[in-house]
């Protein structure tokens, strides 16, 4: 607020912090790694993505496969034999919905 043209300093003791570090993080250090992975796990527990949407479901991939990304060893070869299997499963109901319809069309 200004008193005869002469601005005051705002009063706000966070500016300048970080947006990931919300007031239940405000004892943390915003450059130790391990404060800041926890901070974006905070932020991606609060997100809230439609979930009967194309881009729900879509979101939710992005964050399966960034999560797949972060994990090391056994956990990420389990998340990349997830994802085969479930693009063998749509290529095989592709592959009997084309047969079927070959079918269908040729009697």
């Amino acid at each position: 607020m200004s008193v005869n043209g002469i601005q005051e300093p705002e009063e706000n003791p966070r500016r300048g912090v970080d947006p990931l570090f919300s007031d239940e993080l405000l004892g943390l250090d915003p450059n130790d790694p391990e404060a800041r992975a926890f901070a974006e796990h905070l932020q991606r527990q609060r997100q809230v993505h439609p979930s009967f949407t194309v881009e729900g479901y879509l979101s939710d991939m992005t964050d399966f496969a960034a999560s797949a990304n972060r994990l090391g060893g056994h956990r990420k070869l389990m998340a990349s034999i997830l994802v085969l299997l479930i693009l063998l499963g749509v290529t095989v109901t592709l592959w009997d919905a084309l047969v079927y319809a070959i079918s269908a069309l040729a009697k």
